[in-house]
């Protein structure tokens, strides 16, 4: 029988579609890998699709749930990975190389860490280092991970959360946890006072509710815990950018779930104030992930040190 993944006037393979399919090798689901990768779930079908066209065998059963590999695609993954690594540690070495750069160690980090906690740490660590140099990269979760995976970079820092599974192989990097941080509801002072926002309370009107987009980290944290319980709100602003929605909640537009670190100078002062008792947080941590065994001196004691 004519395989009709078999194209004869083949395309050139996108890189994009390794990417894709170790996503989908690592979550088995369409649906959450898509949303890993940032596309919707019916072009990441398509890349999958022209992937397999391109290999000229399928890589993946449809017709069981979770999707599993087929054994062609048992086979492929490890080749796609590799092609992946080469090809990023090429492009970046060729790229520190230009600029004279290659003694940097690079970080891939969620903004909002990179804001609150590494900024101010790696000031730290510059003190009882002197030669250290830094990159940070800034990105959405799925690509941070991606960047550690590929090594463009040698540090990732990251959330974790129970409820959420990790969008790393975890087997296969070092992990140090840094720091315990809290998601707490909070809004500005004046409209907690005046309307008397509060989590517990059933009656009344809705209080305005700024929430994370679900198909990011913190969303779905809050999705799969506090979010659960029964609430008076009304959802009227989405977005994934923690230090977006904290420009919201200094206008008193509404409340939202905050990590504490991104707030702990308006806790201080009063301009923001919790909207909820403990039963209304959740506790986060910020990891750190490598591969110590790749790092120089320099980069060694500076994992030893983070």
């Amino acid at each position: 029988m004519e395989n009709t993944f078999i194209n004869t006037q083949e395309h050139p393979l996108d890189l994009n579609w390794l990417r894709d399919f170790e996503c989908l090798a690592r979550t088995l689901n369409f649906t959450r890998a898509s949303d890993e990768r940032n596309i919707t779930q019916s072009a990441f079908s398509r890349r999958i699709k022209a992937l397999e066209s391109w290999v000229g065998l399928p890589l993946v059963n449809r017709a069981t749930y979770p999707v599993q590999l087929t054994e062609a695609g048992k086979q492929f993954l490890p080749v796609a990975l590799t092609a992946i690594s080469q090809l990023s540690e090429t492009r970046q070495s060729l790229r520190d190389s230009d600029r004279g750069d290659s003694r940097f160690i690079r970080f891939s980090v969620l903004h909002t860490i990179a804001v609150n906690f590494l900024a101010t740490r790696i000031e730290e660590l510059q003190k009882q280092i002197p030669d250290l140099r830094t990159r940070v990269l800034s990105d959405s979760l799925s690509t941070c991970c991606d960047l550690l995976v590929e090594g463009v970079v040698d540090i990732l820092l990251c959330y974790n959360h129970h409820s959420v599974s990790p969008m790393i192989n975890e087997a296969a990097f070092e992990r140090k946890d840094l720091l315990k941080d809290r998601l707490v509801p909070v809004a500005a002072v004046e409209p907690v006072r005046a309307l008397g926002w509060d989590l517990g309370r059933q009656d009344g009107p809705p209080i305005p509710y700024l929430s994370y987009d679900r198909s990011s980290f913190l969303g779905m944290v809050v999705e799969n815990t506090v979010d659960r319980k029964p609430q008076n709100t009304e959802t009227i602003y989405v977005d994934s950018l923690v230090e977006t929605i904290k420009r919201r909640l200094m206008t008193g537009s509404g409340f939202a779930w905050m990590p504490e670190t991104a707030i702990s100078s308006e806790l201080d002062q009063g301009l923001l104030v919790p909207v909820g008792d403990e039963a209304w947080c959740a506790t986060l941590t910020i990891s750190a992930f490598s591969n110590p065994a790749a790092f120089d001196q320099t980069a060694r004691q500076l994992w030893e040190l983070l």
